[in-house]
């Protein structure tokens, strides 16, 4: 546990030493605040529908999910095999699933802390009309399990390449993939397939969990998910170690 803590605590001091964290901070903060303004303009407006506006924000900010996961992790893995130093903790005594636990849950925390201060969009509206507050959690616990899954393969392929442009291009390949399911579910007709591409089908899980419906069937897919990227990661660390 200790070296899993040695490996998390030098991470997250990266995360916040780096001048590119606060550049992402800063793009961060203002895409979300620029998409929270318009859509309270346009539910402001007496012709638009009805609706949580915590709701329309969480389903409008899909696309930060995929931009942040090739940023956040495209250097954890990729820079120590490019200037060596892997080789170094390698021969600590330090196992290859401990630097990806140390390294995952540095990129894990980060990420959470960026959405914090959405935190501030839901007390604004609170101010003005009731909210409820089972939908907004729900709506945060889909940002937390889409982006502990993007943040797992991006690792993964962080611990695939030496570069980190390829690592960022690979993760961004692997997320588009898995967004470009939501397209295809809809131009199937065989039922079975339907189903399977529906239970992958994150733009539906995020509609779902952004009105409240939290379906436990989707905890275990992102979870499992997550972990498998993870071993991957682990397994191709190893695979480097033998080299």
């Amino acid at each position: 546990m200790s070296a899993v803590w040695a490996t998390y605590s030098r991470e997250l001091r990266a995360y916040f030493f780096s001048p590119l964290a606060y550049v992402v901070l800063f793009f961060f903060l203002v895409v979300n605040g620029i998409i929270f303004l318009n859509l309270i303009s346009f539910l402001n407006d007496p012709r638009a529908a009805g609706g949580p506006p915590m709701g329309f924000f969480f389903n409008a900010s899909w696309l930060m999910l995929i931009i942040l996961g090739p940023v956040l992790t495209m250097r954890l893995v990729s820079e120590e095999l490019r200037s060596g130093s892997i080789e170094v903790l390698m021969t600590a005594p330090v196992t290859e699933g401990q630097v990806v636990a140390g390294k995952y849950l540095a990129s894990l925390t980060f990420y959470m802390f960026l959405w914090l201060p959405t935190l501030a969009y839901a007390g604004m509206i609170a101010s003005y009309e009731d909210v409820d507050w089972g939908p907004v959690m729900a709506g945060y616990l889909g940002v937390f399990l889409v982006g502990a899954l993007f943040l797992a393969i991006g690792l993964f392929a962080s611990s695939m390449t030496r570069s980190q442009l390829v690592a960022a291009m690979m993760t961004a390949a692997l997320l588009f993939l898995l967004f470009l399911v939501g397209l295809f579910e809809e131009l199937v007709n065989n039922e079975v397939i339907k189903q399977a591409l529906g239970y992958l089908n994150i733009w539906s899980h995020i509609n779902e969990l952004a009105k409240g419906i939290v379906d436990t069937r989707r905890i275990v897919y992102y979870v499992s998910a997550t972990l498998f990227f993870l071993f991957l990661a682990t397994r191709a660390l190893e695979d480097k170690k033998w080299r």
